[in-house]
């Protein structure tokens, strides 16, 4: 059986079969059983790696933290991140601009989803900068665009998807590899919206106050809680990310039944409900991810991958671009779990040639992908986006262009400035 036919069934059947509409799911899937009936392989051998591979402890974080997510929106916890953002930026110029970057940083760094950062803040961050005179599509791209912190700013579901897909990659050293890298975003992100509304003549707000800071910092106390236990209790060697995430979720049910008491009994079939169609979908995507993910490697394309690039380039910097731009346009097209499972294997070996380590790949791939979370045709946060402002895609798109810009400068950094997400580990002990 030749190995460069095979390669050409399983590409061309997997592209064929999304032209024709196919779910990215079944295209996956159906590829690799497809390759494997041409190499003779028994479809028994691709469910068994499909088993052994999702039979994996550390994934039963992403369902925990989705639950989470779903307990802090109906918990009201984002109001309240609101107002302590509004209480430590308000007072900037494009002040509910800053608001809207560090509310998504907080809220980032509790759920550690964009589609839940702009599902539960987005319609009131939107709102208040519409009333406040800023642009409604600026308002709406800016709280896409900060809620990218979200997937890199531990706990992050991705990350952890990541750590498991390279294989003995410390999830904490990635989530301490995560923590520079988002705030950098962040900063990027307030330069960006300062500039625009120096220009714009937008608002500042009151100045600052440490008594509506305090204020603000005790209500928010339960909200912040939910990250300071899993951050805390990973980083401390207390917890595994899989613990770390239950408690959390255990801890925000409490705190939006029992605390704050904003949340409805009859809501709570509703959160489960909506968690177990969440976390089915996305686990029977990253099934027939790995199966394709499988054959993929056993068909020996990531060290075809590895000798072609270098084929082109020897430059580390050239080769670089060529990932990113590579990841980009990947990110339009396809799932960000589908990605993940599919590129690891083949630029992992590629980037580690030019002596990247994996934690600063891994936080480049997420970004890369955060992007693509924001771009047609399939951008997740982007019809999120248009759902909850009401604006189309096509004026979104317009509005976000500036904006990937500034983003693109982020990646850049990111991805040629290793201190950004390796100095917290190595000094931390997370690496060697």
């Amino acid at each position: 059986m030749s190995t460069t036919t095979a390669i050409i069934i399983l590409v061309s059947s997997f592209f064929v079969m999304l032209l024709m509409g196919i779910e990215i799911t079944y295209s996956l899937g159906l590829a690799a059983v497809f390759t494997c009936i041409y190499l003779g392989i028994s479809p028994m051998v691709l469910f068994q790696t499909i088993f052994n591979k999702m039979a994996n402890y550390s994934l039963l974080a992403v369902p925990f933290f989705m639950l989470m997510g779903e307990f802090m929106t109906i918990g009201g916890m984002s109001t309240r991140l609101v107002d302590l953002a509004y209480s430590l930026v308000g007072w900037m110029h494009g002040g509910l601009g800053m608001v809207n970057i560090v509310a998504s940083m907080f809220f980032g760094g509790i759920s550690g989803s964009s589609v839940a950062d702009v599902a539960s803040l987005g319609p009131l961050e939107i709102q208040l900068m519409k009333e406040q005179g800023y642009e409604e599509d600026f308002a709406a791209a800016l709280t896409m665009t900060s809620s990218i912190q979200g997937i890199i700013i531990p706990p992050s579901h991705n990350i952890v998807v990541y750590a498991v897909t390279a294989g003995g990659i410390s999830i904490a050293a990635l989530y301490m590899g995560g923590i520079l890298s988002g705030v950098m975003l962040g900063l990027c992100l307030m330069v960006f919206t300062f500039f625009v509304a120096r220009k714009k003549h937008y608002p500042r707000n009151s100045n600052f106050s440490f008594k509506a800071l305090g204020k603000a910092f005790v209500r928010a106390a339960w909200s912040l809680g939910a990250m300071v236990i899993v951050v805390g209790a990973v980083f401390g060697g207390i917890m595994t990310a899989t613990e770390a995430a239950a408690a959390a979720a255990l801890y925000t049910f409490f705190v939006a039944y029992f605390v704050h008491k904003t949340a409805k009994w009859n809501q709570l079939l509703g959160v489960f409900a909506r968690t177990i169609k969440m976390i089915g979908s996305v686990l029977v995507l990253a099934a027939t991810a790995t199966a394709f993910s499988w054959v993929i490697t056993y068909l020996r394309v990531p060290q075809l991958v590895t000798e072609g690039l270098l084929a082109v380039t020897q430059n580390k910097y050239v080769m670089l671009l060529i990932i990113n731009v590579l990841l980009l346009i990947l990110g339009c097209f396809m799932n960000m779990w589908s990605i993940i499972l599919i590129m690891t294997p083949i630029l992992l070996p590629v980037v580690q040639n030019f002596g990247m380590h994996p934690v600063q790949f891994g936080i480049m791939l997420i970004l890369n992908l955060g992007i693509g979370l924001l771009t047609p045709p399939v951008g997740q946060v982007l019809f999120v986006g248009s759902s909850v402002s009401g604006l189309s895609v096509e004026k979104l798109t317009k509005s976000l262009l500036p904006q990937f810009i500034v983003m693109v400068v982020a990646l850049l950094l990111i991805t040629f400035v290793p201190a950004l997400t390796m100095y917290l580990p190595t000094v931390c002990g997370y690496i060697g």
